[in-house]
Parts: structure tokens; sequence; C-alpha cells
């Protein structure tokens, strides 16, 4: 009795949990800023990108509006309703203003939700080896994966102020979570099996008739 209460708090560790949990999260988060901001500053229109914050812009990873190809321009409080988009605004600096030059039209690049999506399938492959390096338990994959999901669907709510309502952006992080368990738990138990199949070295004779003598004397 006392050994399985040894054992069961030996593998409750909340301690290691949470470092595990912010450990992949910072890692996903980081993987998707090396990715994002190259391929949009070589596939997204320049133009519609400046009055989203630039390629750098913290929202590409944080506001879901921005994958679902979404404008997040909104307009100053008190404008008319077809003035709303009078004014582009980033981090309290403002991006665009005026009637016509610099006016944002309201059009919005499709190809820049789509360079953000191929950038999440892409890091769910870095997110595979990071599971497999610090999870390791097949058992834990599925709790850790959707963990890092419903943080990032937390956060992206609280970062846009509103929740995900597009079905694109539902069908990439169903396809991330999907692909990121199957294969992450697959290497998992491969990597178990093999190391469970250690074939041990035949004991001497010498050894097993000593053995026998003190059974023996038992």
């Amino acid at each position: 009795m006392a050994a399985s209460s040894r054992a069961s708090n030996a593998s409750w560790d909340p301690i290691l949990i949470i470092s595990q949990i912010i450990s992949i999260q910072t890692l996903h988060y980081l993987t998707l800023s090396l990715l994002i901001p190259p391929l949009l500053s070589i596939f997204a229109e320049a133009g519609a990108l400046v009055f989203e914050g630039g390629a750098t812009n913290v929202g590409m990873i944080m506001d879901w509006r921005e994958m679902a190809g979404r404008p997040t321009v909104r307009g100053m409080q008190g404008e008319d309703r077809w003035d709303a988009y009078y004014g582009a605004w980033s981090g309290g600096k403002q991006l665009g203003s005026g009637w016509e030059e610099g006016r944002w039209d309201g059009w919005t690049d499709p190809m820049r939700g789509w360079v953000i999506a191929f950038s999440w399938m892409i890091a769910s492959l870095a997110d595979i080896y990071y599971l497999c390096i610090l999870i390791r338990r097949p058992r834990f994959i599925l709790d850790f994966a959707l963990t890092l999901a419903f943080s990032h669907l937390v956060l992206t709510t609280y970062y846009s102020a509103s929740i995900p309502t597009s079905l694109f952006f539902w069908l990439v992080i169903f396809a991330w979570s999907a692909s990121t368990v199957i294969i992450a738990e697959q290497l998992c138990v491969k990597r178990e099996m093999a190391e469970g199949l250690v074939i041990s070295p035949p004991r001497d004779e010498a050894d097993d008739l000593e053995m026998g003598e003190l059974l023996r004397r038992d």
C-alpha cells in the first residue's frame, strides 16, 4: 500500500507538468515567430500587410482573424458607420489616415491567411519533436497537445476580444491537433518498444547454481 502511494506521488508532479506546459507553449510560439514573418514578407501583399501592423506584428500569431483573412483594423470611437476605417492603428501608432492617400479601403489579402495556416502545419512538425523530447510518454501526448490548443484559443480570444467564428481557423486548429497527436504518439510508442526490447546477456551456470543453493537454504 505504501509502495503504491509512493508511485502515485512520483507520477503526479504539478511543478513538472506546469513547466512542461509552459515550455511547449513557448517553443510553439517561438517556432511560429521564426516561420510567419519571413513567409509573409515573401508571399503576402505588402500594401495590405502595412495596415495590419506588418509581418512582425504579434497579431499574426495571436489574432485568429489574421489566419481567417479578416480585417483587424477598427475605426475610432464616435465615427460614423461608413467612416469606421478612416484610420489604421497598431500598437497605439497610426499607420494610415486620410480619404485618399494612405487610406485603407477595406481590402484584405487572402494570401495572408493561407501563409499563416501553412506556418501552423509546418510548426506541427516541430511540436511533434518537442512533445517526443519533453513528454515522452505516449499516454500523455493527447493531454499536452490539447492543452496547447486550448491555451491558444484562450489567448487568441483575449487578444482579439472576440471568440473565433471562422470555419477555416477551426479546420486548421483541428488539422494541427490531429496530425500532432497521431504522429507524436506513434513515434513515442515506437521508441518505447525499441527501448523495451533489450535482450539481457545469459547468466553463467555458476550463478544459477548459487541461486539454487540459496533457494534450498531458505
